[in-house]
């Protein structure tokens, strides 16, 4: 006995379209030719309270591809401006993307879906609406590794082809890929309105953020300030999460930093292999301004112009409230320092971080990487190796000979963890298996050059379970030869 299954069901509330009218464009997405569904993530859906077997179905698939806009959904393009590499765009927006609506998951969260890829929209500024299979998979592939890794992200319910082609460089494979978010406001929406002086928009946007993702500030009188220091407070820790994993975003732009404390948009991003501060992947980056080093002074600066735009509402005295906001940005180095310090403390096996000493130990391991050009994520995993002693795993990492000072280091080190270090809480802290960069173009290759999606699904395998070494995967954990990495770029590409 077979059972019919009927068109997917969402249960919308849309408070973005309805409480915001005027920071938006109702606007639905562009059908396509030929939907096929490439990747539905199930553990998603589930946690969304969707029913994952309706998306499957033909009337699923039209849903995720923008050929049919369901019931309750309220689709439309946001609004937003940004800083990109340090120049100001009064008017950017949602391109090539549309929101559907949100929905209350299972935890009781509010989760925004949207559609990227889905077709021109009134913000498109000459640009054909439409992405790749590739960097679908892709932003697919590294929200899954992010959210494995506990780092606040965007993530992908869904990836779809379109059975039509997009021309960037080259004739390719097109793709809708449906992303939930916390929300999708940022850094740009704000800095949207408050560039035409729309000071009352600025503010109801304001409180649609704290009533949102910052209830604890609603009704004080200090609320902005609060919110500013609130989403400092975010940014600080997701931040020092991404240093903690190599991870190098690639386009911090204001439109990129959202207001939720959330990864988004992995278009240029990519992984550290040898320890570099210096080391930039993204080929638009020519002066290296998003480097991995630079992300915090980057997340503080992008935090400046969020304050300039909330400074209006704080109050009639102007030049006080510029003391207070300045004040508070001041903060932001204090606050990553801290999670910082428990991050790397964590990856070190340090019990309670911020012993006097406790800095410096970091700091001398991280310059011992460079110095040796050490592979950062080996060069901490196999440290827990080392805990009792037996260093024979670590000075392969290290490669021909340890560098002078390296036994000085471990032994300030092991005196440091004291008795009975828990190797197994070292190994939670730092991943085995990450999205490396080679393994992601080998993966995206197979699957657009030759309809192979079989290394793209044995990698993310790997990466939702970055914890545990898994027989046969060994070499899912192997750094790409240096000079693959050498000339290694990424590009914008959806």
């Amino acid at each position: 006995m077979s059972t019919t299954l009927g068109p997917p069901r969402f249960d919308f509330d849309n408070s973005y379209a309805r409480d915001l009218e005027g920071f938006y464009a109702a606007w639905e997405p562009v059908p396509v030719a030929e939907p096929q569904l490439v990747r539905l993530n199930r553990e998603l859906a589930d946690e969304l309270g969707l029913d994952a077997d309706t998306l499957t179905t033909p009337a699923g698939v039209a849903v995720l591809a923008g050929n049919a806009v369901p019931e309750g959904a309220s689709p439309l393009a946001q609004a937003y401006a940004g800083h990109q590499f340090g120049g100001f765009s009064p008017q950017l927006g949602d391109g090539r993307a549309v929101l559907l609506g949100e929905v209350v998951d299972r935890a009781g969260r509010r989760r925004d879906l949207a559609l990227k890829g889905s077709g021109r929209t009134p913000f498109s500024r000459g640009g054909d609406g439409r992405a790749a299979l590739g960097p679908v998979l892709r932003e697919y592939l590294l929200g899954e590794a992010m959210a494995a890794l506990g780092i606040p992200t965007t993530r992908a319910l869904a990836a779809v082809r379109t059975g039509e082609a997009v021309q960037r460089d080259e004739t390719l494979p097109g793709a809708v890929l449906t992303r939930v978010a916390a929300s999708h406001v940022r850094v740009g929406t704000f800095q949207f309105f408050a560039a035409r002086q729309q000071w009352d928009k600025v503010g109801q946007l304001a409180e649609y953020v704290i009533e949102r993702h910052y209830p604890d500030l609603a009704g004080r009188d200090d609320r902005y300030l609060g919110l500013l220091a609130a989403v400092s407070e975010r940014q600080a820790a997701l931040v020092a999460s991404w240093m903690g994993v190599g991870f190098i975003h690639g386009v911090m732009n204001t439109d990129n930093m959202t207001i939720s404390g959330e990864t988004i948009d992995y278009g240029p991003c990519a992984f550290l292999e040898a320890y570099d501060p210096a080391t930039v992947f993204s080929s638009i980056d020519h002066g290296g301004r998003y480097a991995y080093g630079n992300q915090p002074a980057i997340a503080q600066w992008n935090l400046a112009r969020f304050a300039e735009t909330l400074v209006p509402l704080m109050g009639d005295d102007q030049d006080a409230a510029i003391a207070l906001a300045t004040e508070e940005l001041h903060r932001f180095a204090e606050r990553y320092q801290a999670h910082r310090l428990a991050v790397f403390g964590a990856k070190l096996g340090l019990r309670a971080p911020g012993a006097d000493g406790d800095e410096a130990l970091i700091d001398d391991y991280l310059e011992l990487l460079g110095r040796q050009r050490v592979d950062f994520t080996l060069g901490f995993r196999t440290l827990a190796r080392a805990v009792d002693g037996d260093d024979a795993e670590l000075a392969v990492v290290f490669g021909d000979g340890s560098p002078d000072g390296l036994a000085d280091w471990l032994a300030r080190w092991r005196l440091r963890l004291g008795p009975a270090p828990d190797v197994e809480a070292m190994n939670r802290a730092n991943p085995w298996y990450l999205a490396r960069n080679h393994l992601v173009e080998q993966a995206l290759s197979a699957a657009v050059e030759r309809d192979d999606l079989g290394p793209f699904d044995r990698l993310l395998a790997a990466v939702r379970s970055p914890w545990d070494e898994r027989p046969g995967d060994e070499d899912l954990t192997r750094p790409a030869p240096a000079e693959v990495t050498a000339g290694y770029r990424t590009f914008c590409g959806t």
